[in-house]
């Protein structure tokens, strides 16, 4: 076979140029017994895929590429309502006991005064009834007093509003 024929069968066979019929004139050349010095490198690769299409793949080949591709079948479960917000419970749950639990160490530890709402148990703590009245009176008057500075606040949030709708209507 002419070796300059070869080369340029080698060189369009690199830039991936060649036809089946072309590649098999390259493995029958490499395979048959005399090749060349300078293109003895060339001769496993062929002689390699020669035997790898006489020995071929196997008959169980396509099954064990099959099993690996394919995933497993995996069965839908029904999920009903409440096992959908199962989680979601627990979570409730869960904040529920750590706000009781919180609650009832402020309460333990900050306040130590107890307050006794049972009316049979009460006790008057003044002797005299005009200390009474007189504490009675500055809390109704410091009450009063913060009433009447929200109305005014009121009042003065209600004139600033009458007065920026008269500017936006005019």
């Amino acid at each position: 076979m002419d070796y300059k024929n070869i080369e340029q069968l080698l060189e369009r066979y690199w830039r991936g140029e060649t036809s089946l019929e072309e590649e098999n004139q390259l493995r029958d050349f490499f395979t048959s017994g005399e090749v060349p010095a300078a293109l003895l490198l060339y001769k496993e690769l062929f002689v390699y895929q020669k035997e790898q299409q006489i020995e071929g793949l196997g008959a169980d080949f396509d099954a064990r590429m099959l099993s690996k591709v394919e995933s497993p079948i995996v069965k839908a479960k029904h999920l009903s309502l409440v096992s959908r917000f199962k989680p979601l419970f627990r979570a409730a749950a869960v904040v529920t006991v750590f706000l009781m639990l919180g609650n009832v160490a402020q309460r333990s530890l900050f306040h130590n005064d107890a307050l006794d709402y049972n009316y049979n148990n009460y006790r008057d703590t003044y002797d005299d009834p005009n200390v009474a009245y007189k504490k009675v009176s500055s809390a109704l008057l410091i009450l009063s007093d913060e009433i009447s500075k929200s109305n005014n606040q009121n009042s003065a949030d209600s004139i600033y509003k009458a007065a920026t709708d008269s500017v936006m209507n005019e």
